[in-house]
């Protein structure tokens, strides 16, 4: 991964990343050190890991 990016909804952001047709490279999960996340490749071709911690 090339980028963290910290999103207040991770859910919302994976929706639009879908809806923009964006190359999801790691579906959305829970991880059990308490984020969401998942990671995505940008037009420029880097990978960026979008996460929300979880309440």
């Amino acid at each position: 991964m090339d980028i963290s990016l910290e999103v207040g909804s991770v859910d919302a952001a994976y929706a639009l990343a879908q809806t923009a047709g964006l190359e999801i490279v790691r579906e959305i999960r829970n991880e059990a050190w308490g984020i969401r996340r998942f990671f995505v490749r940008d037009p420029a071709g880097r990978v960026i890991n979008v996460a929300s911690h979880l309440a």
